[in-house]
């Protein structure tokens, strides 16, 4: 790795550059468990008492695939970091923890860059990047940023391709019968369909990253271990507020989060946005039986009559995706998978965990 990147290695560990010396990247983004968050929490507390993230901490693996927010030829919302896209760069979401209250909570950059100067790193901060560098406080933290960048493009454990999945494409490793007919399943466009949007194709002469980088309205419950959702009137709307101002305009997005990478799923739960789903089995189970047995995940109202899509104002629930296979159902029909095929779609989406040895 370059200088750059072997520096951003040791600023991703370093707690010295949160408000209470206490937390790090590496703090909601464990090496040990895929650059995602190492507990289950809903989401992640922040660095003073009483406060937490607003949304689940994702995986950073495989994101150096990914490319700026923009609107394809046909209007989908395409690419961008954080869950609704906002970030244009590594480097642009690397900047996000370090100055969110609710996280490492740093009051300005030049907080940051006061915190650097007192970091064990310091003098190698200012050997690569010169020896005045912190003494211009913009200069300083842009580098900072670029460290951390460089580290998530170089560092080969970003994207190490080393799943049981990737052995078998390699003709490497067997899958076994369950797990064949839940990759079949996940394929299938009139069954999981969840390569429609986990693209499960290579691109680029990359192995499947199993994500599009598009933008969905999922309809996810509301998720009451978020302390911002005591207050009823409070919804996190994805891309089109209220982190993200630049979309808030455009109410057709309002509910929609990037879709992200099915890769290590198995070992990064929570799930979705809101981290309101706890189990794997649970999150393909959400999906298929969402819509034909709406009851088993929103609430009633004190009439008995199911709150679907309650994380949603009401004005905007129209935008949940409705059309698409398995949402295309209604309460009385058969969910598009059994509760055995739901058994041999999570045992696919394990094999998609790296590190597999034979």
């Amino acid at each position: 790795m370059s200088a750059a990147a072997e520096l951003g290695a040791r600023l991703f560990t370093d707690t010295t550059l949160s408000s209470t010396g206490a937390m790090s990247c590496a703090s909601c983004h464990d090496a040990n468990n895929h650059h995602a968050a190492p507990d289950t929490r809903s989401v992640p507390a922040g660095a003073n008492p009483g406060h937490e993230a607003g949304r689940q901490a994702p995986s950073l693996q495989y994101l150096r695939f990914n490319t700026r927010f923009a609107f394809a030829a046909d209007g989908t919302p395409t690419g961008g970091f954080t869950w609704d896209g906002r970030a244009a760069t590594l480097a642009d979401q690397a900047s996000g923890p370090l100055l969110n209250p609710n996280e490492m909570a740093n009051t300005s950059i030049e907080d940051v860059v006061a915190k650097l100067k007192r970091s064990v790193n310091a003098a190698e901060f200012q050997k690569v990047f010169g020896s005045d560098i912190l003494d211009r406080p913009a200069d300083a933290f842009a580098r900072l940023l670029f460290a951390l960048q460089q580290y998530q493009l170089e560092d080969p454990d970003f994207a190490p391709f080393s799943s049981k999945y990737d052995l078998w494409l390699a003709g490497k490793a067997q899958l076994t019968a369950s797990e064949l007919k839940g990759m079949a399943l996940f394929n299938d466009p009139s069954k999981g369909n969840c390569a429609a949007c986990h693209v499960s194709a290579g691109v680029g002469g990359n192995p499947p990253l199993f994500t599009d980088n598009t933008f969905d309205a999922l309809g996810v419950p509301r998720n009451p271990e978020i302390q911002a959702n005591a207050d009823a009137n409070y919804y996190d709307l994805g891309l089109c507020g209220p982190t993200r101002a630049d979309l808030a305009a455009q109410t057709n997005l309002c509910g929609a989060f990037r879709v992200p990478t099915l890769r290590n799923v198995a070992r990064t739960a929570p799930y979705f946005h809101n981290g309101a789903i706890k189990t794997l089995a649970d999150a393909v189970r959400f999906y298929v039986r969402r819509d034909t047995n709406p009851e088993e995940w929103y609430p009633t109202d004190s009439n008995g009559v199911v709150q679907k899509f309650n994380d949603l104002p009401a004005a905007y629930r129209a935008n949940v995706n409705t059309t698409e296979a398995p949402y295309n159902r209604k309460p009385g029909d058969a969910p598009a998978l059994s509760e055995s095929e739901i058994a041999d779609v999570v045992a696919f989406l394990n094999t998609l965990t790296d590190g597999y040895t034979p």
